[in-house]
């Protein structure tokens, strides 16, 4: 029988399918500096972004035959190292892309109409100070017409331009690997019609200058971060920054410098460079909408990712004949 660790969970619709495909799964959690030991009773593991599959520990356990990352990125495991030992890699890029577009899209509407500031202040002042808070927050922005940059045009990048054409924003697509997307919208509920329209992406310098929102949908380097003290002297003033993608890729320092300076306006973060504890001065800070990392934490999302997380199990270890 296949056995399978999967460290940081699976939704039950996986487990119940690998299950009836009489694949053993244990969900238990075990500490980083134990799986060397665990792992050797194990064919599989599945992790999310928690645990750690680096070459030292690949090489501690050679019986291992396939990783799997419930999720986008695979920053948390050496890839290529594991490839050449034949080991199976894979993640779950297509199951949470709209998940994390809509939460992208939150922290937009969010900084568009100062929720975060809302959301802190009417339950401490609501009651006695209603009208002066009508007045110091009423100055909201309409996204129609707004400039929508989109850095990082995958699936989720693919996902936000919908919905912000859905808007009337425009959108602005930038990647070094993709020219153009194509953005597809279901007319009818039949699946049969539907209306295609053709993005073509941009140099990032033209984002940042044109951009009104910037919205980050790229791997983390796991190096230095991708945006910097230079490139927000090269945004738009004035603009609001979304980062649902890894914590990293933004330096924090220079973030807070921009907000200050008021060069950024607001931020929405759904990621940290410190997680799980992210630095006090970013969460307290007034313009900056949170939230702790749940871009893809939907019931719907979460069930897809351990479907297709036991799809491909079964399917390489052709459970499925």
């Amino acid at each position: 029988m296949i056995k399978i660790l999967a460290n940081d969970g699976i939704h039950p619709d996986g487990l119940l399918l690998l299950g009836e495909a009489e694949v053993e799964v244990d969900t238990g959690k075990y500490p980083q500096e134990d799986l060397a030991k665990v792992l050797k009773g194990f064919d599989g593991v599945v992790v999310r972004s928690a645990t750690k599959i680096r070459k030292e520990l690949i090489d501690q356990v050679p019986n291992l035959k396939v990783i799997g990352r419930a999720g986008v990125g695979l920053d948390n495991i050496d890839v290529d190292y594991a490839r050449s030992k034949g080991i199976y890699v894979f993640n779950t890029p297509g199951a949470s892309s709209r998940s994390v577009a809509e939460l992208a899209l939150g922290h937009i509407i969010t900084l568009s109409r100062n929720l975060h500031k809302t959301n802190r202040d009417m339950p401490t002042k609501g009651a006695g100070e209603f009208s002066s808070l009508k007045k110091s927050h009423k100055n909201g922005s309409l996204l129609q017409g707004k400039k929508l940059g989109i850095v990082g045009f995958g699936r989720i990048g693919n996902e936000l331009a919908k919905i912000g054409i859905g808007l009337g924003m425009q959108i602005y697509a930038s990647d070094l690997m993709v020219d153009e997307g194509l953005i597809n919208f279901e007319i009818y509920d039949s699946g049969d019609v539907f209306l295609g329209i053709k993005i073509h992406t941009v140099p990032l310098e033209k984002v940042f200058e044109k951009c009104d929102y910037i919205s980050f949908h790229i791997p983390g380097s796991g190096r230095k971060p991708v945006i910097g003290e230079k490139e927000f002297a090269k945004m738009k003033d004035g603009v609001a920054i979304i980062n649902t993608a890894r914590g990293g890729i933004i330096d924090e320092d220079a973030l807070l410098a921009a907000l200050e300076s008021g060069k950024v306006s607001g931020v929405g973060l759904d990621v940290f460079e410190n997680e799980p504890r992210p630095r006090e001065d970013l969460l307290k800070h007034p313009n900056v909408s949170l939230s702790p990392h749940i871009g893809a934490e939907t019931m719907q999302a979460q069930s897809n990712i351990g479907m297709e997380i036991a799809e491909k199990i079964i399917d390489h270890f052709g459970l499925n004949k």
